[in-house]
């Protein structure tokens, strides 16, 4: 990657960070997550946890197109069609690799959460009391590990894998990318409204994880693009590919 494309690609992962921490941030301090909850559910739940809708279609269904779309990217490193012919190799092996960590930055973070789901808290018939995830090391009595979105990122992850596109030099992939990385933001904020409307994840968990995906696979995409030790004459056989 030349230095005028990484300056680009970095100037952009800052901005759109630091876009994505302003609306969390905003949003956790509008202490609106627990009332927009009690507007979806009662007593004794929420009333479309189970609908078809949002538990088969846009959570099971989803995550299963989410795998898809994983592979298909992972076929495309060797395979590439499309637009994405015009994408280096190592281009398009380090935007999977971001979008495999970006996930898994997700699921570490939830590992240690101790935050639980807002069907697990008592104002919805279970046993949990709510405790803001900035209440670090404190329990609420719930089974905790619901923070971030699992959900969303299977959709947000894929925020990465516009970073060739959005990175190159011609300007018709910038625009594809620019396509692409809103038409991904859309699906994300869908599968992360279905998931809060389900009573599994407040609106602010779905805000996280697009900037912890963002974050950590932007990373990710800009370290291997500017690794130092990419041979010229590999990378002037892969071009094109």
């Amino acid at each position: 990657m030349s230095l005028a494309k990484m300056d680009a690609g970095s100037s952009l992962l800052a901005k759109l960070t630091l876009l994505l921490l302003v609306l969390a941030l905003a949003w956790d301090a509008t202490d609106l997550d627990l009332a927009v909850m009690r507007h979806i559910g009662t007593a004794t739940g929420f009333p479309l946890r189970n609908e078809a809708l949002w538990s088969l279609w846009l959570h099971d269904r989803g995550k299963q197109m989410a795998v898809f779309l994983l592979l298909v990217l992972c076929v495309m490193v060797g395979w590439p069609i499309g637009p994405w012919k015009r994408v280096s190799r190592p281009a398009r092996l380090a935007s999977v690799l971001a979008v495999l960590i970006s996930t898994l930055a997700i699921s570490v973070v939830k590992r240690y959460s101790l935050t639980s789901c807002p069907w697990d808290l008592q104002d919805f018939g279970g046993v949990a009391s709510y405790v803001s995830h900035w209440a670090w090391g404190v329990e609420d009595g719930g089974r905790a590990r619901c923070f971030p979105s699992g959900h969303a990122s299977a959709a947000l992850g894929f925020m990465s894998a516009t970073l060739p596109f959005l990175t190159a030099s011609d300007q018709r992939l910038q625009r594809l990318g620019a396509f692409l990385l809103l038409l991904v933001l859309a699906v994300g904020l869908v599968f992360g409204a279905a998931q809060t409307l389900r009573g599994a994840h407040y609106p602010s968990h779905t805000l996280w994880t697009a900037f912890i995906c963002w974050l950590s696979g932007g990373l990710v995409f800009q370290g291997l693009q500017s690794r130092p030790w990419r041979r010229p004459a590999a990378l002037g056989r892969d071009k094109g590919r």
